[in-house]
């Protein structure tokens, strides 16, 4: 069996606002469940590929400063 995660993950969301993105996003952070980490690492890939290099640089200083924090 093969399965396209990231396909199923984009065709999920495909046409959602940002208030439903965020929903999506604040709903698989909250309900703590491992099977939702993927989906997160997809929607967090396509921010990523289409950040510029200063966008990336403030995710990057997030990340890391979140994570001295945790």
């Amino acid at each position: 069996m093969n399965f396209n995660l990231r396909g199923a993950v984009i065709a999920n969301v495909s046409g959602n606002s940002q208030q439903e993105l965020e929903a999506t996003i604040v709903d698989a952070i909250q309900s703590g469940e491992e099977k939702m980490l993927p989906g997160l690492g997809v929607l967090f890939e396509v921010i990523w590929e289409h950040a510029d290099s200063a966008e990336k640089k403030e995710m990057l200083t997030t990340l890391e400063n979140g994570l001295k924090n945790h």
